[in-house]
């Protein structure tokens, strides 16, 4: 200890004086703030790379080429029959691709979040492999996998929108299994108990006790999937080809082979409204998929009171709907 108690205290008040007078321990000698130097850097990161090249392609489909502001041209060039069949393709296989997802997604979610299968972990790196190839892989594969002469080449699915739907399903099944099964995992099971308990079937406990609660987790990785497969560029270019073509094959044809930028930049500006849509969606579906999973630890964080686990089943809803 010191021989003088109060020099401590002295030495405080000296140096929060000196830091007072110097803006901060973050400033250095020349009153620079490092933080405000260091955020910077994503700041023009983002600026660069992000927000300059959306406003270049709004700059180039917004204004005409003697430099006048007409959006009744982009207008114009969406209401064109050839726009309007791209936009119907483009929703349409993403529709599709998403259902086909949900249909082989569902079961797997259920084996990763229910059953107790031996090397889960394992299981849950394989499913997720595929969402991690690039599209381009994903394509060949299954042109090879499609082609005639290969594996599945009687099937004659080669060169089919069915082909671009089963890639978009092999390469998007792990966002359904990780994002259902995972609200699958940490649902109380409990509700579904009682509902046996009180004679439903499983059928009838899945449809009006464990669907209406996963039903936020199925809608955001729908919406997270149908973006995907709207947006998908790679599998519909190496399946598709020049025969099926999305907004985001059409955009790169326009670019770099009609050289029309104009046109490229309208169809650019029309799918980011449709991913703004979509990711606007997706923000309200995990809205729900956290107000559904927060309620599931509530029951087993309250301690017992009273008459013991007799206590919380009263305050279990009314299954009425599985009898």
């Amino acid at each position: 200890m010191s021989a003088h108690p109060g020099a401590e205290e002295r030495r405080g008040v000296r140096r929060r004086a000196v830091t007072r007078a110097g803006g901060g321990t973050d400033r250095g000698r020349c009153g620079v703030s490092w933080p405000l130097v260091l955020g910077a850097v994503p700041v023009g990161f983002t600026a660069m790379f992000f927000a300059w090249p959306v406003v270049a392609i709004v700059h180039r489909g917004l204004v005409d080429d003697a430099g006048r502001f007409d959006p009744a041209a982009i207008l114009a060039l969406w209401w064109t029959p050839e726009v309007g069949r791209l936009v119907a393709f483009t929703l349409g296989q993403a529709a599709a691709s998403t259902a086909l997802t949900l249909a082989l997604g569902m079961p797997v979610a259920w084996l990763l979040a229910r059953v107790q299968l031996p090397g889960k972990t394992l299981v849950r790196v394989v499913v997720t492999v595929p969402f991690v190839l690039p599209t381009v892989v994903v394509g060949v594969a299954f042109r090879m996998l499609l082609g005639e002469g290969h594996l599945l080449g009687w099937t004659g699915l080669d060169g089919t929108v069915w082909a671009i739907i089963l890639a978009h399903a092999f390469f998007n099944i792990a966002i359904v299994a990780r994002t259902v099964g995972g609200v699958w995992a940490r649902m109380d099971p409990r509700p579904e108990q009682a509902a046996r308990a009180l004679g439903a079937g499983p059928a009838r406990v899945f449809a009006t006790v464990t669907a209406p609660r996963l039903l936020p987790a199925v809608s955001s990785a729908s919406a997270v999937v149908f973006l995907f497969c709207a947006t998908s560029f790679g599998v519909v270019l190496v399946l598709g080809g020049t025969r099926f073509r999305t907004l985001e094959t059409e955009i790169y044809l326009q670019t770099v082979q009609v050289f029309d930028l104009r046109m490229a930049a309208a169809l650019s500006i029309l799918q980011l409204l449709a991913v703004t849509a979509a990711l606007a969606a997706a923000a309200f579906a995990r809205r729900g998929v956290r107000s559904a999973a927060a309620p599931a630890a509530a029951p087993a964080a309250r301690p017992a009171r009273g008459r013991g686990a007799s206590e919380p089943r009263r305050r279990w809803p009314s299954w009425r709907s599985c009898w």
